[in-house]
């Protein structure tokens, strides 16, 4: 049934086609821009383009020796603050692992530490998990203080990111086919 419809997109596509083709031919091509007119006078007075040539190659010694003496100093305040804390982190830049997954399965090399302010993925739903089971012990104080995180990074944590929950929904009726554990 695809063919016939195939044939006749095809017929529609290619009737009148040469007649279509002879018009769009016929047509007043548009015409090209003029060409601008160029001033070839300038370009053939050689001495003056040598001379202009020669005054931009020479070097002119006092504006070079007072380029020299300049002297520029940058300071950017969130670059110093940065440096500083990058310095405060370097002291004790790793912390030991609170929980991991077992390394050997699929390639995976078992970490024993991590960087400070960092999660592992299974730290990450172990404390999210925490926190859902339990939210007035797992605050994100406490959770921020066992994993050595940044209060506002764990709050944005909690809030944003949410681990996947199965709900089982029970069927309408009990002569739907369901399947059972095994």
């Amino acid at each position: 049934m695809s063919n016939m419809g195939a044939r006749v997109a095809r017929m529609f596509r290619n009737f009148n086609l040469e007649n279509r083709v002879h018009r769009e031919i016929s047509k007043e091509k548009p015409r090209a821009a003029p060409r601008h007119e160029a001033d070839l006078s300038r370009s053939s007075g050689g001495s003056e383009s040598a001379e202009t040539a020669e005054l931009v190659s020479q070097k002119n010694a006092p504006l070079l020796g007072l380029l020299r003496s300049v002297y520029v100093e940058s300071k950017d305040p969130a670059a110093a603050e940065a440096s500083q804390e990058v310095s405060v982190e370097t002291e004790g830049a790793r912390r030991p692992l609170r929980f991991s997954v077992p390394g050997g399965h699929y390639g995976l090399v078992e970490l024993s530490d991590v960087p400070r302010g960092k999660l592992t993925i299974a730290e990450t739903l172990k404390a999210l998990g925490s926190h859902q089971r339990q939210p007035q012990t797992w605050t994100p104080g406490k959770i921020a203080q066992e994993y050595s995180l940044d209060l506002k990074d764990t709050k944005a944590l909690l809030e944003f990111f949410i681990p996947f929950q199965v709900h089982i929904i029970p069927p309408k009726t009990q002569s739907a086919k369901q399947i059972k554990a095994s």
